[in-house]
């Protein structure tokens, strides 16, 4: 699975731009306040023990992207490792459970509670009596004051990536006793629960050159099941080791190493025996759970390879008569005794041998992948198509709708998790996942998959199928199809010719009485995924049959006529070409895939799309953030905070002093004034319910101005040692480290193993 994603909340969902302005919202379809929130599509698979039946010692190799280039997870550099290796060394007062909920951490928190609303919100923390620093002092409240100035954005010479939160307390002090934190509000917050998580130690958020520096390469002073042992950037490795002051449950694990192993080369360490866990892609997670397959009783070989083929030296295989006796032998008898040409037997004899060392190999290979197994969940995080908004025919909110509706969510869904064997649900929420309390489907403020009123709203913008297109001059494009990389421009306050950009033109289906979706001819055929060029590939709506025939004229008799593109729209002697910028490196072939589907889907409103592969390194900086696409796949995690972390993806953009556009993580430069003011409201009321309410209502605003359409829950394959307990497809849930370890010795029970085809 693609690797293109946006990074978790501490690191990439930085400063949310708050305002105090309230709205009256009227009623939204789809986000009333008794829809439930179902249960997470996919349980986490760790291989669960109870700490009886785990080993004490071992070593567990486990691959990372990188090593991280600082251990802060406030900094901006921060990244997914980074935060591993947080949760495993450093304090948490909530955890995430497997429904994607907070939950209290009672190795460090024994309550936490409101005390007071008025005239403040008064946050209580009473701390776990045995919980200590690395240096055996207390974890108080000097280390929540440190960590609360630092990141409350009032000293600038703090470089944090984030203060969300933190800005809107106004003091921390010591509460009735040492184990007491009382923590003071100038304004609601209700995320509190997302403060403080992880707790540095006030030696390092203490000043700001400890805070920009000093936890960058180490962490002197700890507090988790484990401690940093040491980050070694030439052997690209991060070693954990257990904590001798921890008053928890006692670590299985001796150690943990986080080797930092490319996705592509994660199955030739783990066929090299040199990791235990690894996430991987689906032909990875698929050769592995087919090692771990039927074997031959007598000899233990598999009895099939890759693609269902027989394997190396099965019943079937070219050589499986062979055994026992030497082909090269058996062949020159066979030559000298049939009087061939002796050179043409010799080099029979040689490609027979090379293919028996081809297959010998891939017998090794077979025999180590059958030591592991692939666990397999969700990821807590959503792939969306994302559609900017900043300029050209995507400034305009009918034609970002039209796209929206030419989109068959579950098909998209369908191609990337049914092959794994994963619920193929598509994402109804921009806020939240299934299973969490703020989820229920808002799609409906945008309305049902549907291609005649697609295309309607295209024909409504002005773009008309048959129109007629102007031959371009040298250096001119198609509408939409700007050059590759150069950036869009962001202006603020564009009008798009629907209206004013804001929410007094936005529509929302449902509010007028009418129903979406009535008659249409809007089932699209499903199509296979166009290949891509390396660059610039132009996926065309024009695909007719031969010239002059009729549909199905030239196929074999009883062929079923194919579908029937639309003729490509156009406006103004311009043709409606959108760019569509992938990654091209390993990891990315389900974007491609996906990226194909939804091509063919467009051109069924006649809307061609231009792709354009890029590098992996530039896929993000170059083009997402810098505004240089109009559609583009990417992953946005989901989080136990949405009100909190959810807001900058999706807030306006606002001038800043120099006069650009400060979109924060709102990539797509779509937003409205109410959508902001909803997440503020969520953002400071303490009732869970109104909270959730005003969440759905964001959502459904968010659908309804068509900036970004999710399409699935990301798919989390993890090949992991046979034997290696509580550790995996974690889904949710935030790991458990000191419960992580290999299964003693006859206490591994039946276990069948995972194939992602199942």
């Amino acid at each position: 699975m693609s690797h293109v994603r946006v990074g978790p909340r501490a690191v990439t969902r930085s400063v949310a731009f708050l305002t105090a302005g309230v709205l009256a919202v009227p009623a939204l379809a789809g986000c009333t306040s008794d829809e439930p929130a179902g249960k997470p599509l996919a349980a986490q698979d760790v291989a669960a023990a109870a700490r009886s039946r785990v080993a004490d010692g071992g070593t567990l190799r486990w691959a990372v992207d990188s090593v991280p280039e600082t251990l802060n997870t406030f900094q901006a550099d921060a990244d997914d490792t980074t935060n591993r290796v947080a949760q495993a060394v450093l304090p948490s007062m909530y955890r995430t459970d497997d429904t994607g909920r907070p939950a209290r951490n009672p190795d460090y928190l024994e309550s936490a509670e409101v005390v007071d609303t008025e005239p403040k919100q008064v946050v209580v923390y009473k701390l776990n009596q045995q919980a200590v620093w690395s240096d055996g002092r207390e974890i108080g409240a000097a280390d929540f004051a440190a960590q609360w100035r630092a990141l409350s954005g009032k000293d600038s010479a703090y470089w944090t990536a984030r203060n969300a939160g933190y800005d809107r307390i106004e003091k921390v002090e010591r509460g009735a006793g040492d184990l007491e934190v009382k923590v003071t509000f100038s304004r609601p917050y209700a995320d509190w629960q997302s403060l403080f998580t992880p707790l540095y130690p006030k030696d390092v958020t203490g000043t700001p050159d400890a805070f920009n520096d000093g936890a960058r390469r180490e962490l002197k002073v700890t507090a988790g099941p484990f401690a940093v042992q040491k980050v070694d950037t030439k052997d690209d490795e991060v070693v954990l080791a257990g904590n001798p002051r921890w008053w928890g449950e006692p670590a299985k694990l001796e150690q943990i190493v986080l080797r930092a192993v490319p996705r592509d080369k994660r199955v030739s360490e783990l066929v090299a025996g040199k990791l235990d866990l690894a996430e991987v892609d689906p032909e990875t997670a698929d050769e592995v759970g087919l090692a771990a397959g039927p074997r031959d009783a007598g000899t233990g070989t598999p009895l099939m390879g890759p693609q269902g083929t027989p394997a190396a030296g099965a019943p079937g295989s070219p050589l499986a008569g062979d055994r026992g006796r030497s082909a090269a032998q058996a062949l020159r008898s066979w030559a000298l005794a049939n009087g061939s040409d002796e050179e043409a037997a010799e080099e029979e004899v040689l490609a027979r041998e090379e293919r028996r060392e081809t297959e010998a190999k891939a017998q090794r290979r077979q025999r180590a992948l059958s030591g592991f197994e692939v666990r397999k969940s969700l990821e807590p995080a959503y792939t969306q198509l994302a559609l900017n908004g900043a300029d050209g025919p995507l400034a305009d909110e009918r034609v970002r709708r039209a796209v929206a509706r030419a989109l068959d969510r579950k098909k998209l869904a369908e191609a990337v998790l049914k092959p794994l064997g994963l619920p193929a649900e598509p994402v109804g929420s921009h806020v939240a996942l299934a299973g969490q309390p703020a989820y229920a489907d808002g799609s409906g403020a945008l309305g049902d998959q549907n291609a005649k009123e697609a295309r309607a709203l295209l024909a409504d913008a002005g773009w008309v199928p048959g129109g007629p297109v102007k031959k371009t001059e040298k250096g001119e494009k198609a509408a939409g199809a700007e050059g590759d990389g150069e950036k869009e421009k962001e202006k603020d306050g564009k009008k798009s010719e629907g209206g004013d950009g804001g929410d007094d033109g936005t529509y929302i289906v449902g509010e007028d009485g009418k129903n979406p979706g009535d008659g249409g001819d809007g089932e699209n055929g499903e199509g296979g995924a166009k290949a891509d060029a390396e660059s610039g590939e132009k996926h065309s709506s024009g695909k007719n049959t031969a010239q002059g025939g009729a549909p199905g004229a030239y196929a074999p008799k009883g062929t079923a006529a194919p579908a029937a593109a639309a003729a490509p729209v156009a406006k103004d002697g311009k043709a409606l070409t959108l760019r569509f910028v992938l990654p091209s490196g390993p990891g990315s072939e389900a974007l491609r895939t996906v990226a194909g589907r939804v091509s063919d889907m467009l051109d069924e409103i006649g809307i061609d799309t231009a792709i354009t592969k890029v590098p992996d390194e530039s896929y993000f900086k170059d083009h997402i953030a810098s505004g240089a696409y109009d559609l583009a796949l990417y992953s946005w995690p989901a989080t136990a905070f949405p009100a909190t972390d959810a807001r900058p993806v999706y807030a306006k953009p606002v001038p800043a002093a120099d006069g650009s556009l400060n979109v924060a993580q709102n990539y797509t430069r779509v937003g409205t004034d109410q959508v902001d003011q909803l997440f503020d409201r969520a953002m400071s009321t303490l009732d869970r319910k109104e909270a959730r309410d005003l969440l759905r209502k964001a959502d459904s605003r968010i659908w309804a101005a068509a900036g970004s359409v999710p399409l699935y829950q990301r798919p989390q394959l993890t090949a992991a040692r046979k034997g290696l307990a509580n550790a995996g497809a974690f889904g949710f849930e935030t790991p458990v480290y000191e419960d992580m370890g290999f299964l003693k010795k006859g206490a591994q029970g039946p276990r069948p193993a995972a194939s992602p085809s199942s």
